[in-house]
């Protein structure tokens, strides 16, 4: 490491004359410029701060002498009165709640009470005749019983009758008296009560009898079958069924809350937490804000995680902590009712979209709380990661549907483990594969470092033209919606999904080439409006190398097996920031956590889209992009599609003479876009070196590598140039003929 030169401060100027080797310092005192005259050089501008260094800047840095104030005061600037209203204005509460404030969640609320009450209804109408009635009738003279006894021990003063024994065992003559005259009364008074009450209902029911209407007869009878029947039900068997299960909950109170903490070992016998706002209820939990002790931050509060679930009596994956940007010891806690990740999201709701706008936010899930989340692709690349079987596959095809409903997006697709979930794209993609293993003569590898060639040609082409383009077509030099959707442009939203990534990257042959191609795509083409979204189940660095990964902007990470697979989908630190994949339960499909593709971190419950419903979606899309005009590639049954990857070296060998051992790849590069210009055009269009990148690129896969070779210019000037020799050509094309003469 090269050392960083001192430069000595310039000495004083003495008057005499200064050399080339030593410069003037002239000074340029401030002044402040009078109203209309222009800032001469060297002043400071009105408006502008002004620093003052005084003459005796080395005596203030001398030491605070014994006694001095340290402290700087309270309010150096006070806020200014805006400033003020504006604080207040974000620390007041909401007058009303979002669920009234906001439609999305006002229909929300509105769909949930219809079908909770009309499940509930449901429910009993369906058991009122079959299950209560019987019961009803089959209580109902338990309960005549219970009630004529009942009246019985009332009108016979039978509650009094303790009392009266007590006085006869202590022979305590006055008091047996007393209450015995008090007894005589009441059973007078409730006899005539009882008398009266009888003679009075004997004739009410006579009446009804005799007189009353059918319907009305009836109904009296029904209302005392069913108050009979309610009395004489047993305690231990209720009467109704319960229409809904209720979960384990209970009311949350701050002692709950700090017992919680003390069992974590988050407090101390001086400090406790703090609560900046009262406990409340939060959708379907609680809401609680606390301020750790001091010294304390919400990585302790991540790291006692499952103490702080133990303490507060839940599981631990009802409890979900979320930073507050404020302090490093705020933590502010969601606790749920239930466990809300085992929970589905539902259907898709592009089973209901005609037509998805790929440049705005699409629906992909909704997050633990039941609130909507909305993804984009535009300008990053995703990294999807999980165990098998845990809705990998699934997550990562939603966003692909959204993009197949878009009929200007382009898309390229190629699964790995050749599983169906993937077939029924062919209907739309522009490029396809399936499997590592040939097939029918074609091999879906070779299709797919053509495939990935032609789109990094095309990322290329993309930054000169965009450079290019008139300022009333392309004001910042950036893709556009209308530019993208311009035919004649040529430059449409195009999105790259590879699926189990890993099998593509450990192929013998071409496994370096797509690893390079990836890398490329990922952190480059996305400004250009190229999207790249792997996925894999072997997120280590044998199977899917850092060098890839870390070029995705964009993280979602379902269940894994520890923290540090979570840290290397989501990114080093993940784990710190409270995110880790490896609480997830294996109940949890579909369930993952979003990183980067947001400011906000935090759980996805994505959609469903089965095998049905997607092919649903893509036949819809299919008909989007017919009436469209673009339908293009291997969807439309383009010959060019079904050509393999190593025809370069069959077309390579045509262009080179017989005589020919050496030629520049320029000269190569010109003559192949001579004989197959659809294939080779876009090549031939580059400049100089970038033609040679071009074939090296191409060739790197069979192991021919571009040296220094000597030639011979048009002007007829000896230079020396990147190309490539015959010889290597015909070895690979003879290796290439032997391996297939094997299978």
């Amino acid at each position: 490491m090269s050392e960083i030169p001192t430069i000595d401060p310039p000495e004083e100027p003495d008057g005499t004359e200064t050399s080339s080797e030593t410069a003037a310092i002239l000074p340029f005192p401030a002044r402040k410029a009078t109203a209309g005259e222009p800032p001469a050089l060297g002043e400071v501008k009105p408006g502008e701060w002004e620093a003052q260094i005084p003459d005796d800047a080395e005596e203030d840095d001398a030491q605070v002498a014994e006694g001095d104030p340290v402290d700087p005061p309270r309010e150096k600037y006070p806020p200014s009165v805006s400033e003020w209203m504006e604080a207040k204005d974000k620390a007041r509460p909401t007058v009303l709640p979002d669920w009234v404030k906001l439609p999305d969640q006002r229909k929300a609320v509105r769909r949930w009470a219809v079908r909770h009450y009309s499940t509930m209804v449901g429910y009993h109408a369906l058991r009122l005749p079959c299950v209560y009635t019987p019961k009803l009738l089959a209580y109902s003279p338990r309960g005549a019983w219970r009630w004529s006894t009942a009246v019985g021990r009332w009108v016979s003063d039978a509650e009094g009758k303790a009392l009266r024994l007590a006085a006869v065992r202590t022979e305590d003559a006055g008091e047996y008296l007393k209450l015995s005259r008090q007894r005589d009364a009441r059973v007078k008074l409730r006899g005539i009560i009882a008398t009266v009450g009888g003679i009075i209902g004997l004739v009410a029911a006579l009446t009804l009898y005799v007189m009353a209407p059918s319907w009305l007869l009836l109904f009296s009878v029904a209302t005392l079958t069913t108050v009979l029947g309610i009395a004489g039900a047993p305690a231990d068997r209720p009467l109704i069924d319960r229409a809904k299960v209720t979960f384990r909950k209970r009311k949350l109170s701050s002692d709950i809350v700090i017992r919680a903490h003390d069992a974590a070992k988050l407090t101390s016998k001086d400090q406790s937490i703090a609560f900046p706002r009262p406990i409340g209820r939060d959708g379907d939990g609680w809401r609680v804000v606390v301020d750790l002790p001091y010294g304390k931050t919400f990585e302790d509060a991540v790291s006692a995680r499952t103490r702080l679930a133990s303490g507060l009596d839940i599981a631990p994956t009802q409890l979900f902590l979320d930073k507050d940007e404020t302090s490093g010891r705020r933590v502010s806690y969601w606790i749920a009712d239930r466990d809300p990740l085992a929970v589905p999201a539902g259907r898709t709701p592009l089973l209901g979209a005609t037509r998805v706008d790929f440049w705005k936010p699409f629906p992909w899930g909704v997050d633990e709380r039941g609130n909507p989340v909305m993804a984009t692709m535009l300008w990053l690349s995703l990294l999807v990661g999980a165990v098998p079987r845990q809705g990998k596959t699934f997550s990562a095809r939603t966003i692909a549907l959204a993009a197949a409903l878009d009929p200007h997006v382009r898309l390229i697709v190629f699964d790995g483990k050749a599983s169906p979930d993937w077939r029924a794209f062919t209907k739309v993609a522009h490029r396809i594969g399936f499997g590592i293993v040939p097939r029918n003569g074609f091999d879906p590898v070779e299709h797919m470092v053509s495939a990935l060639m032609e789109l990094k040609a095309d990322v290329e082409d993309r930054y000169h033209r965009l450079s290019e383009l008139p300022l009333h077509i392309c004001p910042e030099g950036k893709l556009t919606p209308e530019i993208s959707r311009d035919k004649k442009l040529n430059m449409p939203l195009t999105l790259v999904v590879v699926d189990e990534v890993q099998e593509y990257l450990q192929h013998p042959v071409h496994g370096k080439t797509i690893l390079e191609l990836l890398v490329y795509l990922a952190r480059v083409a996305p400004a250009v409006g190229v999207s790249v979204m792997n996925s894999t189940q072997k997120p280590d660095d044998t199977a899917c190398p850092s060098v890839l990964r870390d070029q995705h902007q964009a993280r979602f990470s379902l269940r894994v097996g520890s923290w540090q697979v979570s840290d290397v989908v989501l990114g080093a630190g993940s784990y710190s920031e409270g995110l880790d994949a490896s609480r997830l339960l294996k109940s949890h499909k579909g369930v993952g956590l979003l990183k980067g593709m947001s400011d906000d971190s935090g759980i996805v419950r994505t959609y469903l889209a089965d095998g049905r419903d997607a092919d649903s979606i893509l036949t819809r899309a299919r008909a989007l992009r017919e009436d469209e005009g673009t339908l293009t590639g291997d969807a439309a049954g383009e010959v060019t599609a079904a050509r393999n990857a190593d025809a370069i070296l069959n077309d390579v060998a045509a262009v080179l003479g017989r005589k020919e051992d050496k030629v520049w790849s320029e000269t190569v590069v010109d003559r192949l876009a001579e004989l197959n210009p659809e294939a080779y055009g876009e090549w031939a269009a580059l400049e100089g070196r970038a033609k040679a990148d071009q074939l090296a690129a191409a060739l790197k896969p069979y192991g021919i590598k571009t040296d220094q070779v000597w030639g011979k210019t048009e002007t007829g000037k000896g230079a020396n140039r990147r190309g490539i020799e015959r010889q290597h050509i015909i070895d690979a094309v003879t290796e290439r003929n032997k391996k297939r003469a094997a299978k």
